[in-house]
């Protein structure tokens, strides 16, 4: 027994190596992603503002219309601007007024006096419409 050679093992445990290799990977590639994305949003700023009279000033009350001007389109209550013809969707139309319940829970508490009424009346009126289509 004393003769014999005792021989030592070594053990590298790289995982803690390659976890820190990741997170430094991980942390530049977020950092590149943010600085892309700043870069894009700077860019389409840019190219928006040529032609931007054209449009009505985009707010929550104009998103808000325009989601309730969708919903009556599939209502049928008015002619859709494609076809000029009235067409009922009720599945559409429900999944529209949808989310503008959606966005009332969403923003409640943030909303001006004026945009919660907006909001509360346009769900209002759809929602009976919807009812009176259903029944």
């Amino acid at each position: 027994m004393g003769n014999e050679k005792q021989e030592k093992i070594i053990v590298n445990d790289r995982r803690v190596k390659l976890d820190e290799e990741s997170e430094l990977r991980d942390n530049k590639e977020s950092e590149a992603r943010k600085l892309a994305e700043k870069k894009a949003a700077h860019d389409y700023e840019q190219v928006t503002k040529q032609g931007q009279d054209n449009y009505p000033k985009l707010d929550f009350s104009t998103f808000v219309l325009s989601l309730s001007s969708s919903a009556l389109v599939h209502l049928g209550e008015v002619p859709d601007p494609e076809s000029g013809k009235n067409n009922l969707n009720l599945a559409l139309a429900k999944q529209t007024i949808d989310v503008l319940g959606m966005l009332e829970q969403k923003t409640k508490g943030n909303l001006t006096g004026q945009e919660e009424r907006l909001l509360k009346d346009i769900l209002f009126d759809l929602r009976m419409k919807y009812v009176q289509k259903t029944m």
